[in-house]
């Protein structure tokens, strides 16, 4: 669902989607091919609506640091090895003082979260593939899947 401005808001169930068009509340962008009928209505399934007026969200500074979302950031891999990543690892063991933020968490495999421990990558013979960091689009994060008519409004 796209804000009147063109801006991503949220992802809603299709239901939600259906009733916003119904009601005139909403603009029907992308279709996904299927049609709902009814006795004296045809409506294309909406992929992607655009709201009629333009609602105000708070603005918010950072994402928020959740398991979900570091695993989004780090594109569900492990940072150290490469393989499925199942478990979330501070870089700086949070019993040696490491903070819990973006730039100090990690998606990591359990063999290596197993093999870190409460040590730092280098005391474990284990390298970071990357740098963390703060991301800066939030709305990604949340999403998880992203269609593909979705993609040139994100």
């Amino acid at each position: 669902m796209l804000n009147s401005t063109h801006q991503p808001l949220a992802v809603v169930p299709i239901r939600r989607a259906v009733v916003l068009v119904l009601k005139e509340k909403a603009i029907v962008l992308e279709s996904d091919g299927v049609v709902f009928r009814s006795e004296r209505l045809a409506l294309p399934a909406p992929a992607v609506v655009r709201l009629r007026r333009f609602v105000h969200v708070p603005h918010r500074a950072h994402a928020a640091l959740t398991r979900r979302a570091v695993f989004a950031r780090d594109e569900w891999v492990c940072q150290y090895c490469g393989a499925p990543a199942e478990n979330v690892d501070h870089v700086l063991p949070r019993s040696r003082g490491g903070p819990h933020t973006w730039e100090n968490v990690v998606a990591a495999c359990r063999r290596c979260n197993q093999e870190k421990e409460n040590r730092l990558p280098d005391e474990s013979g284990l390298t970071l593939r990357r740098q963390p960091f703060a991301p800066r689009d939030v709305f990604r994060l949340t999403l998880g899947p992203i269609d593909a008519a979705w993609e040139p409004y994100l």
